[in-house]
C-alpha cells in the first residue's frame, strides 16, 4: 500500500508538473501577445499623431489660402465702385460717335495735304 500511495503521488506531482509547465507557457504566451499588442498600439498612435500634425499643416496652409483670397475679394470689390456703368459706357459710345475723332487729321497729315495743294 505503500508503494501504491508513492506512485499515486508521484502521478500526482507529475501531473501538477505539466500542468505548472502548462500555465507557464500560456503565461508566457499572454505576455508575448500583449507586448505586441503594446508594440502595434505605439505605432499606431505615432503615425496618427504624425497624420494629425501633416494635417494640422494643411490647415493652416488652407486658413492662409482663404484669408488671402478674401483680402483679394475685399480688394478687387473695392474696385467695381471705380469701374463705370452699362449706362456711362453706352453714353460715351453716343459721344464718340457724334465727335467721330476718326475724321481728324493730325497736324502731320494737315502738312502733308497743304504741301500737295501747294
Amino acid at each position: 500500500m505503500v508503494e501504491e500511495q508513492f506512485n499515486y503521488s508521484g502521478q500526482n506531482q507529475f501531473s501538477g508538473g505539466i500542468g505548472i509547465r502548462d500555465l507557464e507557457e500560456k503565461q508566457r504566451i499572454l505576455k508575448d501577445r500583449i507586448l505586441l499588442i503594446g508594440k502595434n498600439l505605439v505605432e499606431i498612435r505615432e503615425k496618427n499623431n504624425k497624420e494629425i500634425l501633416e494635417l494640422k499643416k494643411e490647415l493652416e496652409i488652407i486658413k492662409q489660402d482663404v484669408k488671402r483670397m478674401i483680402e483679394f475679394l475685399e480688394s478687387a470689390s473695392a474696385e467695381f465702385s471705380k469701374f463705370a456703368r452699362k449706362e456711362e459706357v453706352a453714353i460715351l459710345s453716343k459721344q464718340a460717335k457724334m465727335f467721330q475723332p476718326l475724321n481728324f487729321v493730325t497736324k502731320k497729315e494737315l502738312k502733308k495735304i497743304l504741301k500737295e495743294l501747294k
